[in-house]
């Protein structure tokens, strides 16, 4: 299985925390079979809004979620 990666972002309620203001407009980069790629779409969407401290971009190891058990080799 590939270890896929999810890049999304949005507006968040505080810049401190990952709690999004409205999940309707939540911004799906898109879905990556590896972190470097993952991490390639997350710097270009991050540098966009870098002037906007309420706009925050995550990478979400989707392969943790699918598989926990397996071991992390990142």
């Amino acid at each position: 299985m590939s270890k896929l990666h999810l890049v999304m972002g949005g507006r968040v309620a505080n810049p401190q925390t990952l709690e999004f203001e409205d999940l309707n407009s939540i911004d799906l980069v898109g879905v990556f079979p590896d972190y470097a790629s993952a991490e390639n779409a997350w710097r270009g969407a991050a540098q966009r809004t870098v002037d906007d401290a309420e706009m925050r971009y995550v990478i979400v190891h989707l392969h943790k979620l699918l598989e926990p058990e397996l071991p992390s080799a990142e």
